[in-house]
């Protein structure tokens, strides 16, 4: 990302000792890039000034999310960590224990603890809880002490400090109307990114080692754009990344997004957990099912109990110490569904019979489409579930890049005053071969991401609103 504005020479600002790049600037022969290059500036200053700041609240609120997870086990380290013992008492009586002490709520899931020192999280559809999660009681599965309760949001468990972190940083808590400012700045990201390793490489300079090291040095113009350019080329890639996989659960982009996966045989795939044999298209996030009661009768029959359903699943193969147990609602059968996000990635599921134990489907993440698995993948390491701890310290690393990234770029915009945009009409040096090409592309991808074509064209309002007024002016002044 660079926000650029060539009005003056660099050269004129540049004392002696920072000339040493100059070549830079020199002028060069017309071609592709030297057609493009003032529309791409013009594009990337008008977008880096209007758009960065959805991207700094998004980075900042990104840079909170990220680190949130470690937070999470520090605050509710008493919920989440039990002495090790001998014996874990079965699950069923885990969640015998949970109804008891919640008598009005509906037990719709189990998450045994992976680890020793884990507790075993009892998952409750509970009226008493904000809307879309759930009411977590944290049960010790050695003793059957109750450690506390929670409430639990999404298929990660996100508990109360990191689900706000969440919202704030999808919607700013101001719900469909906020989803609004996340999506206008994932449409953009990848946009201003692009457009700024165009103008980074597209720079002439005597070795490639300023390409990836920024200057040292007094302070100016100069230093902040060699910094603000090597670390946008080192963070590109991560932030193109999070871009695309922003969109992907975007309210309108995200609709034709899963329309062309659809298209191109890239949905995911549906566990048939229904004891009619019908494919069951909820049972992949199922968490907030009917009622029943654990170990003796479901509305269906006989119910095995989900100690039985959960041996039966390991002898299908489900062998992850990380797994979710989702209870029968009814007409359903028990799903288990390994939930590790470490590589290798363990992410298979089986639907049960909870009359007979016998297993109605296995659906393993190896048989499902590329598109689904990069999808699946690419969502996880967008909230930081993707091999964990790193995953976490790599948004962290991107979030603060992009924080620096929009503060240097807003400096270079101070230190260049009283300097203007590029001037207007550069879209005019532009060759006619390939200006329509650009315009049908830019046209098909402003339908595709909709905020983004939508918020060009009031860019381009305003970029011609100016350039009237400043004709008028300019013409009342001449007649004055």
């Amino acid at each position: 990302m660079t926000i650029d504005d060539p009005a003056r020479p660099e050269t004129t600002e540049a004392p002696p000792s920072e000339t040493a790049d100059s070549t830079a600037n020199t002028p060069r022969k017309a071609g592709t890039w030297s057609a493009l290059r003032p529309l791409v500036l013009r594009l990337h200053f008008y977008a880096g000034v209007l758009v960065a700041p959805f991207l700094l609240v998004a980075a900042v609120s990104g840079l909170l999310y990220a680190l949130s997870f470690q937070a999470e086990k520090v605050i509710y380290a008493h919920e989440l960590e039990v002495p090790v013992g001998d014996t874990t008492l079965p699950l069923s009586q885990q969640v015998n224990i949970a109804r008891k002490v919640n008598p009005n709520g509906t037990v719709t899931a189990v998450w045994p603890g992976a680890e020793p020192d884990a507790s075993t999280r009892v998952l409750m559809a509970d009226p008493d809880v904000p809307e879309g999660t759930s009411l977590a009681v944290f049960v010790d599965p050695y003793t059957g002490d109750v450690r506390g309760q929670l409430p639990s949001f999404g298929s990660s468990g996100a508990l109360p400090v990191r689900t706000w972190i969440d919202g704030l940083h999808a919607d700013l808590h101001l719900g469909e109307l906020g989803r609004n400012y996340s999506e206008l700045a994932a449409s953009w990201l990848w946009v201003i990114a692009l457009g700024g390793l165009l103008l980074w490489l597209g720079r002439r300079r005597k070795n490639r080692r300023a390409l990836f090291v920024p200057e040292g040095g007094p302070k100016s113009r100069r230093r902040t754009l060699s910094w603000h350019g090597s670390v946008g080329l080192w963070a590109v890639t991560g932030l193109v990344l999070l871009s695309a996989t922003g969109l992907t659960w975007s309210r309108y982009a995200g609709e034709n997004i899963g329309v062309v996966q659809d298209g191109l045989g890239g949905a995911t795939p549906t566990l048939t957990a229904t004891l009619g044999g019908a494919a069951d298209a909820g049972s992949e996030h199922e968490g907030h099912g009917g009622g029943h009661q654990q170990g003796g009768t479901t509305a269906q029959g006989p119910d095995i109990g989900v100690d039985k359903a959960v041996d039966a699943a390991r002898a299908a193969g489900i062998d992850s110490p990380r797994i979710s147990v989702v209870l029968p609602a009814e007409g359903k059968g028990y799903v288990v569904k390994e939930t590790d996000t470490q590589f290798p990635l363990q992410l298979d599921s089986v639907a049960v019979n909870p009359a007979d134990g016998a297993v109605l489907d296995r659906l393993a993440f190896a048989d499902y489409p590329l598109l689904a698995k990069l999808t699946r993948i690419g969502i996880d390491a967008h909230t930081g579930v993707f091999l964990g701890l790193f995953n976490q310290l790599a948004l962290a690393a991107l979030a603060l890049s992009l924080i620096l990234l929009i503060l240097w770029g807003y400096r270079m915009w101070w230190q260049r005053r009283p300097g203007r945009p590029v001037a207007r009409g550069a879209w005019r040096k532009v060759p006619v071969t390939m200006l329509l090409p650009l315009a049908a592309v830019t046209a098909l991808v402003g339908w595709f991401v909709p905020l983004l074509g939508l918020s060009l064209l009031l860019f381009l309002a305003v970029d011609l609103t100016l350039a009237a007024v400043a004709k008028v002016r300019a013409r009342t002044g001449r007649t004055a």
